[in-house]
């Protein structure tokens, strides 16, 4: 019993030594902290229970196999090296009591059996059995060792896969401003290398907690039980070893936090090249776009490298400081047995194999150094998922949120401020649009008018007044409800890499093909769907680039009629199109406004002179508002406006 005692106070110390250098060097503790961050990797690592479970049991097995397929060599060695007329009875019996008892027993049973019977009467026989029980021992640590890769993969690309899909949902919900001020690129850089880095530390943990330590008391036991006195010198050595590794983790954690930063910076440089392709061409600007992506993949591969340098350097030093622990053991068990008055009862068969099951020992050590480091470098991964997950979605719905019906009577702003920061951008805006009236907003750049179309589908909140919904208040209805009663045309026309059914289709499910060709034939763009390559089947290629621009913006109309909603928002829908495009997408977008509540953003303000009121913005406040004619008769902004694009009436 004292010596299970001694192995548990001395795995706490080496344990202890591993924890305080490689995960917290500057406060020499453990930090409430790094245990939450070990705690979440470790709940991540039992998402599927049984299958962790399952990695634990099959480590441990492959751990024992492992150990006893060394173990059984002792008798081999006693058969090659003992004088067969020398006493062969000789047999170890077990100096202590303690949890391994039994298993010390059964070990000592098997191995007087053996001396005493099969390799005293038929030692060739004995040597057959000791092959065959070795090589049975190897095959099923072998078996278990894949088991545990079998489960093991499975475990962690499944959780791997929640991660993503989580960072993914988040990122749909995330209000728009989180996207002025990530990097998207950054963002898929979370959910590539940092949710890689959580799937190594899955199985690092798992590692550390449950096979690591089971190993280091299973081969200590074996240690103890062999020779006390050379286990215990071989431990006064350990600690050179620890301590030398430790010195690695120390600035891992930090050159990690650069490495995965720069990752972000690296997806956003490639995103915007290749997004600008056309623009880089065309002003001959490939030499600079690419000189600066050197720079930043440069800056990239230097963070990388000095990470792995420090990660992998644990292996070559502890291999080295192991050479030297193996070398002092050698010459101190040596002496032990040369020394004639030496009380020892370790052989020279018995030697071998312990030098042998204690190089074993060392894998376990080396093992917990490399899954701290594996950890080390998830905790930050860890904590820029965390980021996300955690960020503040701002826009968030009432418990009981009201129904909202068809419009009856109309939108309403009343007193409405808005700012993203600190500054206001819409101060006190109060105007109504009827049911089935048409409003459009003017002015210059950054008076206002794209933030009243987005306050109004709630991409954004108002920081006060409200916004109504005939008496309702927009704040009051689900989010859902309220976006399926608006449609969207915007300037830039997005379109996916899919047919252009799907495109038409996208946001409304179960129309037909006669009522997707309907929305089509209103939109104007049924007939060149027609004349593509496969017609509605027709890939359209990514964001929509085998069409047109005015070609895209009608298959934009089309998706937006087919939606069918009560309210439509058209965002400076003709302003980037030739003027035969601008015709038949200006035909097309008055079929789509015929009978519905409209909010329309215009540059071209030819485009708005039917409008039943316009309202003229400056600075994020109304200055005027009123029809073509009567802002004309004003003489004010919206005049000045209109006499800059040669508009007289």
């Amino acid at each position: 019993m004292k010596h299970l005692i001694f192995i548990s106070y001395l795995y706490k110390f080496y344990l202890n030594i591993f924890y305080i250098q490689v995960i917290n060097k500057e406060n020499k503790k453990l930090s409430l902290r790094d245990m939450r961050e070990i705690i979440e990797i470790h709940r991540y690592a039992f998402t599927y229970r049984m299958t962790s479970i399952f990695v634990i049991i099959f480590h441990l097995l492959y751990t024992i196999f492992n150990l006893v397929s060394l173990v059984l060599f002792v008798p081999f060695l006693q058969i090659i090296f003992l004088d067969k007329t020398k006493a062969i009875k000789h047999v170890i019996e077990p100096i202590y009591n303690g949890g391994f008892i039994n298993f010390f027993k059964f070990i000592s049973k098997y191995y007087e059996y053996f001396m005493n019977n099969m390799a005293a009467q038929d030692p060739k026989k004995a040597l057959y059995f000791v092959c065959f029980t070795v090589f049975i021992s190897f095959l099923l640590k072998n078996i278990f060792r894949y088991a545990v890769i079998w489960h093991q993969s499975q475990m962690r690309m499944s959780v791997v896969r929640d991660i993503r899909e989580k960072l993914f949902e988040k990122s749909l919900k995330l209000p728009l401003s989180f996207y002025t001020d990530e990097r998207k690129g950054d963002l898929m850089s979370r959910m590539n290398s940092d949710v890689g880095e959580i799937e190594v530390a899955i199985v690092s943990v798992l590692e550390l907690i449950y096979r690591e330590p089971l190993a280091i008391i299973i081969h200590i036991s074996v240690l103890l039980y062999w020779s006390p006195q050379l286990t215990i010198f071989s431990f006064i050595l350990l600690p050179v070893s620890a301590l030398a590794i430790s010195r690695i983790g120390k600035s891992l954690k930090r050159t990690a936090k650069e490495g995965q930063h720069q990752m972000g910076v690296l997806n956003s440089a490639i995103e915007e090249g290749l997004g600008a392709i056309r623009l880089i061409k065309a002003f001959n600007a490939i030499p600079q776009v690419l000189n600066n992506f050197k720079k930043i993949n440069l800056k990239h591969q230097q963070l990388i490298t000095k990470t792995f340098r420090k990660k992998d350097l644990s292996s070559p030093l502890n291999e080295t400081l192991g050479a030297f622990v193996m070398v002092c053991i050698v010459w101190f068990g040596g002496s032990m047995i040369l020394d004639t008055k030496s009380e020892s009862t370790l052989n020279g068969a018995e030697f071998i194999a312990f030098i042998v099951v204690f190089s074993q020992l060392l894998r376990p050590i080396q093992g917990i150094s490399n899954s701290m480091g594996f950890i080390n470098k998830a905790k930050v991964s860890l904590d820029r998922i965390h980021e996300i997950l955690n960020s503040d979605e701002k826009i968030f719905e009432v418990e009981n949120p009201m129904t909202l019906n068809e419009l009856e009577d109309g939108l309403s702003f009343k007193n409405v401020s808005f700012k993203y920061k600190d500054e206001f951008v819409l101060k006190n805006i109060n105007f109504k649009i009827p049911k089935g009236k048409t409003f459009a907003l003017v002015g210059e750049s950054g008076s206002g008018k794209s933030t009243i179309s987005d306050l109004l589908p709630r991409f954004y909140d108002v920081s006060e007044g409200n916004i109504f919904y005939d008496s309702i208040d927009i704040k009051n209805a689900s989010i859902k409800d309220l976006r399926s009663h608006i449609g969207i045309v915007s300037q830039e026309s997005i379109l996916f890499n899919d047919t252009a059914r799907n495109n038409i289709l996208f946001g409304t499910e179960n129309a037909s093909d006669e009522e997707i060709i309907a929305a089509a034939k209103i939109a104007n763009a049924h007939e060149f769907i027609m004349n593509l390559e496969n017609g509605y089947d027709t890939n359209i290629g990514e964001r929509g680039n085998k069409l047109s621009g005015g070609q895209k913006q009608r298959m934009s109309i089309a998706r937006a009629v087919l939606k069918n909603p009560s309210i439509m928002i058209l965002d400076e829908a003709t302003s980037a199109l030739d003027t035969e495009s601008e015709k038949l997408v200006q035909d097309a977008l008055e079929k789509l406004m015929k009978d519905r509540t409209s909010l329309v953003i215009a540059h071209r303000l030819s485009t708005i002179k039917n409008a039943d009121q316009i309202i003229v913005l400056s600075k994020g406040e109304i200055i005027e508002m009123g029809t073509h004619q009567e802002l004309l008769d004003k003489k004010g902004l919206y005049y000045n406006l209109c006499s800059l694009q040669g508009i007289n009436n």
